[in-house]
């Protein structure tokens, strides 16, 4: 069963930081592109960060070096580090594996407290 599972969100104040972790199962993981989307209240899911099989790595235009996403083959995991957060980056986050389709998982809530 293709399965990815979402944790380390929670509650912050602005400024601080959190990581994100994304276990992948019953996917070949090296062969993926994974990445990291969010989603506010009343908006569209965005693209946060991306990684593909070879590394290269893009991040949507309102990170400015603030997360930095990797990725474990050996683990089957993906990670998003999230540093200098601001109350706008409150958004549940979700965990994207994409091959010849989209496989999402269930989504970790991030609040970031002024």
């Amino acid at each position: 069963q293709m399965q990815l599972v979402e944790s380390g969100g929670g509650l912050v104040q602005a400024g601080g930081s959190l990581r994100l972790s994304c276990a992948a199962s019953g996917i070949i993981f090296n062969v993926y592109t994974m990445g990291w989307y969010r989603q506010a209240p009343g908006k569209e899911r965005e693209l946060v960060a991306r990684i593909t099989s070879s590394g290269i790595i893009n991040y949507g235009d309102f990170v400015k070096g603030r997360f930095t996403i990797s990725r474990d083959n050996a683990r089957n995991t993906v990670y998003l580090q999230m540093n200098s957060l601001k109350p706008e980056d409150t958004a549940v986050y979700y965990c994207n594996g994409r091959r010849w389709s989209d496989l999402w998982g269930q989504g970790t809530q991030v609040t970031v407290s002024s």
